[in-house]
């Protein structure tokens, strides 16, 4: 076995991509402070192809130097918007007819292996503050909450982490199994 080469794994231009399919999900960062976060979240977001990324108060915003270090070049690809507010977010995600969900620990949580995206709905996703969490102002506008389990004394992941394990949970609801399903 041997690794591939660069030029071997076939990946698409920024044009390209703009114009491919993508997966019908909006990212929202409710008040993220780290700019490496908001960088690694860009180029998970490019990885798997979602729609955009809506970035809420004091959540930083490209171009800076600390989130194309993380980003690498992602923030070219992947669309996003600033917003005031994540309320303000909310209500234009409401206004598109998007299922608006926090990945939380609430009392009403689904967690992640249970959730079952539908066909042909799109959804919003909120991450929160490292510290704090999903505001207790999105808390209140949310559709649903999804939870990840965790086993360790821990009792929480990095957003960045949280973010790689539920979009690519739904990328695998969404994409592969349907496509797989169709064969």
């Amino acid at each position: 076995m041997r690794k591939l080469k660069l030029e071997e794994l076939n990946r698409v231009s920024v044009d390209d991509f703009k114009k491919q399919e993508k997966l019908p999900v909006t990212v929202v960062l409710d008040n993220v402070r780290s700019m490496h976060n908001v960088g690694s979240i860009f180029r998970t977001s490019d990885g798997f192809s979602v729609e955009r990324i809506y970035l809420c108060g004091i959540t930083g915003t490209p171009p800076h130097r600390e989130i194309e270090k993380t980003a690498l070049g992602a923030t070219q690809s992947v669309e996003w918007q600033h917003f005031s507010s994540v309320t303000e977010a909310i209500e234009a995600l409401r206004a598109e007819n998007y299922q608006v969900l926090a990945v939380e620990q609430a009392d009403k949580s689904t967690m992640l292996h249970q959730f079952k995206p539908a066909d042909n709905t799109s959804y919003a996703l909120i991450f929160g503050n490292e510290v704090n969490g999903v505001s207790d102002e999105a808390m209140a506008k949310i559709d649903g909450c999804i939870e990840i389990p965790q086993f360790g004394t821990k009792h929480s992941f990095n957003i960045v982490v949280s973010a790689g394990i539920v979009l690519w949970d739904l990328f695998a609801k969404l994409k592969l199994n349907r496509s797989t399903d169709k064969q």
